[in-house]
Formats: structure tokens, C-alpha cells, sequence
């Protein structure tokens, strides 16, 4: 048996002595805390045999669309309150340029749903963690919102919720005081459909956005990956993301 660290010993001891008691908690009235990954059937469990990822090609990004992040906060019930600096971003827009040549691209950034994840590794109480499928989410009921996590994530891809929040979906649960990023659409993918973003981005044809097994040789997105190359945001971070760039 390996050796518990310090944080493990408070991990362990938190959730024995919370989990009880926040099981039922309401995140507004009305609106209970629902355990992710609800959608897939009981007896289909995650495993590691597949590593969920998504393909973003920028070439193809049109500066000044912005259907991801509309199909994003639509389809997760994420509201704004005039506030950009606070209000909540699941994905965004960054505008990159070449200081050199003066060159500028925008590109959707999001959680990058690493394999190893910093956001995991500095919270205290085991609220952000990493599906054995890739997906790295955030459990609300443990949330107590210390903002660790944020501060370890390289994209800045968390947001705090400081509002009081309503009309919720009931398979995205949010909750004021806590952490959240984007979750690949996990009710989505546990229903074998497409994250939202990349659904919108193919509706409308410009077909920047891909998502899929990265386990699978023959599934779409690792063809895509074999045939022209990619590269992560801070790889020299050796994170190994799940999402992949080309054209920056």
C-alpha cells in the first residue's frame, strides 16, 4: 500500500464527514445537485478503454463567429449578468497574433480536459476529478469553493459562480459558490451525442470543431489527427490535453 500524503489523509477525512451531509442540498429551491454522468444507463460503465478528445481547427474559425459559445451557454443554462470579467465561460474566443508579422487568428478555448490535470491535483477535497473516459469535471456537492483549482489551470478554463441562480438545467447543475468548467456536454456524450459547440460549429458548416475517441485508430477525429499535425496549448507543460489545435 502507498504512503498517504497530507492531502490525502484531508481529502479522506472531508468527504467521510460531509458527504452525508450535503447529499440532499438544494443549490437553489427548487434545484437539487444531480450526480454527473447520470445520463448513461446503469449498467454502462465509464472506462479507460476510451479517451474522449475534440480537434480545432483554426483555419477554419471565423473571427467574429461565436455559435460555439452561444451553443454552449444554451445548452448548460449558463447566464450572464453583465459582468465579463466574473460571469461564467465554459468556452471563449481568444484572439492570438504573431508580433512579428502582425498576423491574427481566434480560436475557442475550454477546459483541455488534460490527462494529467493540475485542477485535480491541487483540490482538497476530491471535487475535481478525472473520469477513467478523459472528462474532467467538477463535483459540486464537495465544491467549497477555495478557487485552488483555478488558479493551477493554465487556460484559465474555471469560472466561480458568485451569483444566485435560477432556472438551471436539471443535467448541468450549478451552484453559487462553486467552481465549474466545460464538460465536453457530458450528459451529451453519456447519451452518445456531440458536445453542443460542435454540433453548432457543424450546423452552420464551417466544421472547425471535431470530437471523438482518441483510443480509437478508426474513429474520425484520430484519422484527422494521423493525417496533419496538431499540437497542444502549453505543451511544454506535458499535460497531454484532450484537445488538440491546428493552424496555431
Amino acid at each position: 500500500m502507498s504512503e498517504e500524503t497530507g492531502i490525502d489523509i484531508y481529502r479522506r477525512r472531508f468527504l467521510g464527514s460531509t458527504a452525508a451531509a450535503v447529499a440532499g442540498m438544494a443549490v437553489v429551491p427548487g434545484v437539487f445537485l444531480h450526480e454527473i454522468g447520470h445520463a448513461r444507463p446503469a449498467d454502462e460503465g465509464v472506462t479507460s478503454a476510451v479517451r474522449w478528445g475534440m480537434l480545432i481547427d483554426s483555419n477554419k474559425c471565423g473571427d467574429g463567429c461565436d455559435d460555439c459559445v452561444t451553443a454552449c451557454n444554451r445548452e448548460n443554462g449558463l447566464t450572464g449578468f453583465g459582468r465579463p470579467q466574473t460571469d461564467a465561460q465554459w468556452i471563449r474566443k481568444v484572439r492570438l497574433k504573431d508580433k512579428q508579422t502582425g498576423y491574427t487568428q481566434t480560436l475557442p478555448m475550454l477546459c483541455q480536459h488534460c490527462e494529467h490535470p493540475p485542477c485535480v491535483d491541487v483540490c482538497p477535497t476530491g471535487a475535481s476529478f478525472k473520469r477513467a473516459d478523459g472528462i474532467v469535471l467538477v463535483d459540486k456537492h464537495i465544491c467549497i469553493g477555495c478557487r485552488y483549482c483555478m488558479m493551477a489551470c493554465p487556460y484559465k478554463a474555471r469560472s466561480f459562480i458568485h451569483e444566485d441562480l435560477h432556472d438551471q438545467m436539471p443535467y448541468a447543475p450549478r451552484g453559487k459558490g462553486t467552481v465549474e468548467s466545460c464538460t465536453f456536454c457530458v450528459q451529451r456524450v453519456d447519451s452518445n451525442r456531440t458536445p453542443a459547440c460542435v454540433e453548432a460549429c457543424s450546423a452552420e458548416n464551417h466544421n472547425a470543431m471535431m470530437f471523438g475517441d482518441l483510443n480509437d485508430p478508426d474513429s474520425d477525429i484520430s484519422r484527422e489527427l494521423e493525417k496533419q499535425s496538431s499540437r497542444q496549448v502549453r505543451a511544454d507543460l506535458q499535460l497531454n490535453t484532450g484537445v488538440r489545435y491546428r493552424g496555431i
